[in-house]
């Protein structure tokens, strides 16, 4: 197999970038920005550090960040699975990339900057779900915003297509990599009930 392995043999691969695909980043968010994420319920956080590349959903029953200003969002870190891949990551390096997804939408918005974790009182109080707060918040520095082309979505129909039955469950995975003493059919039927009292 052949490796592309310069910025220039990979250039000669495709046509100039569309202006429309440069003229859309900003540094700030704008206030169509502003108010397209907003409206996010749910993003994916990228970050690397030592330990590799991570990728983690994020999801809230409002906005999943909280925009302080043009160039500082801020997104609790709610209850997980306390991998803290991402967490660690953030504190290792700082580099952050955000997709911001609307549900029925094919357009996607994508954030690129840095980040640092905070435990601070006031900022984790000003997040509280009832009584809970998040363990830390998590705030980013803006330094890009754009629209990510819509062909992706529009390639794969994610928002017209129900394929779930045709991958396996969490729990045969859970099943099959603790051979048995973990995961199936229990778990996947008792999934969404046990996960709601434990979702903030």
């Amino acid at each position: 197999m052949r490796t592309i392995e310069t910025v220039e043999a990979l250039s000669v691969l495709y046509d100039e970038a569309v202006p429309a695909a440069i003229v859309k980043v900003a540094t700030r968010l704008t206030p169509l920005y502003r108010e397209w994420i907003e409206g996010a319920r749910f993003c994916i956080l990228s970050t690397v550090g030592r330990e590799g590349v991570h990728g983690s959903p994020r999801g809230d029953d409002g906005p999943v960040v909280r925009v302080e200003d043009e160039r500082t969002l801020m997104m609790p870190d709610w209850r997980g699975n306390n991998r803290l891949d991402c967490l660690k990551d953030i504190v290792e390096d700082g580099r952050v990339a955000l997709l911001f997804l609307v549900p029925g939408s094919n357009t996607t918005v994508r954030v690129n900057g840095r980040a640092v974790l905070t435990d601070d009182e006031g900022l984790r109080q000003g997040f509280a779900h009832k009584s809970i707060l998040p363990a830390t918040v998590i705030v980013i520095e803006v330094a890009e915003v754009y629209t990510q082309c819509a062909k992706a979505l529009l390639r794969s129909g994610l928002w017209t297509r129900d394929d779930r039955d045709t991958v396996p469950t969490v729990g045969q995975i859970l099943a099959d990599m603790s051979d048995g003493e973990m995961g199936g059919a229990a778990y996947d039927r008792d999934y969404e009930k046990n996960a709601k009292p434990r979702m903030w």
